[in-house]
Order: C-alpha cells, then structure tokens, then sequence
C-alpha cells in the first residue's frame, strides 16, 4: 500500500483547524502529521515531521502565513516544503504574495471538502493548484513588481524551443494547446516542460510563470 500523504495544518482559529484536520483525517490516503496555530510553530514543526504538505492559514499571530510559506518554501530554502494557502481573504494581492512566497496553491476557506482534498493532493503531487490562466492574470496584474531593472540581462540555459514552451506556459496555455500551437504531441510538450523546470530549478508551472515575468520573456 501506498504511504498516506503527511499533511501540517496551521491556521490560528480553533474550530476552523478542528474542521480541516477532521476533513483530512477522514481519507485513507491522507493522514494529519501535526496541527498548529501561528506561522512560527508551522515552520517549527515542518522541520522536525517533515509533512508532504503544509496547509497554511494568511493572518496568523508570531509569523503571518505569507512569511511563514516564504521560510518554508521561498528562495534559498535547501528542502522546500510544499505549501496550500486557505484562507478567508480573497484579495489578488494576497494570492500574489502567497505564490511568490514560495506556496504551490491557494484555496479559499469556503470551498467545499472535495476541493481542499483536491488541492492537497495536487500540491502532494508537485503540481501547481492554480489554472494556468488563473495564474497569469494574477502575475500579470503584478508584473512590473518582478520584471528586472533595465540592463538586468538574465542568464538563461534554455534552448530556442524550450523558451517557446516557457512563453506558452507563460501565457497561461495548457500542454494541450501548446502541442496544438507547436505541432508536436502532449507527452513532448511535458518532456520540455519538466526539462525546463529542472534547468532553471524551479518547482512547478506557477514558477515558471513568475520566472518568465521576472526575467522579461513574456510582455
């Protein structure tokens, strides 16, 4: 059998915790490794249970959710963890933070069961949670935060058609649609899409879109 996916759940509300670990617990594949209720603790414990995937509240007293994620899974951090933001709060600006803080996805706090169980197991997984094109709107609206000085040349490995790729993924296409534009099958598309995440070090597709951004291959 397959080992159950260790899942940290920090959020500072007792009843809404109570709620998510009760969720959590209910499924065979999922199991809680720990629970706790700021974001200094989160980042205490996922060092020492190291969870599959820490689902993590945004206003939280000691360490706010955002940095907490940041210290858990930002740049620099040798073993990033992979982190779901939930929270009440559906504010663009908040999802932006989350996403360049490092979390690989971001639910509200209203979204039914099958959906946070979803997201954990599509973080688990190592996919982003976002819709591609949820996820350029969102990077997009906050692009000029992340584009390089003038002059800031970046140093990018990628071939020519591998910076096709990244530009489509950039652009919010699915492998579908960018095997469609490109003329080469879904599973080719994949292969250059994992190639380049592990050229450039990044985790998954959300990455991939901040990179282009930040780098300036996308306008």
């Amino acid at each position: 059998m397959t080992a159950p996916i260790r899942v940290l759940v920090c959020d500072d509300q007792v009843l809404v915790r109570t709620g998510l670990v009760t969720i959590i617990d209910a499924q065979p594949d999922l199991e809680v490794a720990g629970e706790c209720g700021d974001g200094q603790a989160a980042v205490d414990l996922a060092a020492r249970l190291r969870p599959d995937v820490v689902v993590m509240d945004v206003r939280m007293p000691v360490l706010d959710g955002i940095r907490a994620t940041a210290l858990l899974a930002g740049a620099g951090v040798p073993s990033p963890a992979k982190v779901l933001v939930v929270t009440t709060f559906n504010l663009d600006e908040y999802v932006y933070e989350a996403l360049r803080a490092g979390a690989s996805g971001f639910l509200l706090k209203d979204a039914p069961p099958a959906q946070l169980l979803h997201g954990i197991r599509t973080v688990a997984a190592g996919a982003a949670l976002l819709a591609p094109e949820v996820t350029r709107q969102l990077v997009g609206r906050y692009a000029s935060r992340i584009r390089p000085a003038d002059g800031d040349a970046p140093e990018v490995s990628l071939t020519p058609r591998e910076l096709e790729v990244l530009r489509l993924v950039a652009d919010g296409r699915s492998n579908s649609e960018i095997a469609a534009t490109l003329v080469i099958s879904p599973e080719t598309v994949k292969t250059f899409v994992s190639r380049i995440l592990a050229k450039l070090g990044l985790r998954d597709r959300v990455q991939a879109v901040v990179y282009a951004f930040r780098h300036g291959l996308v306008t």
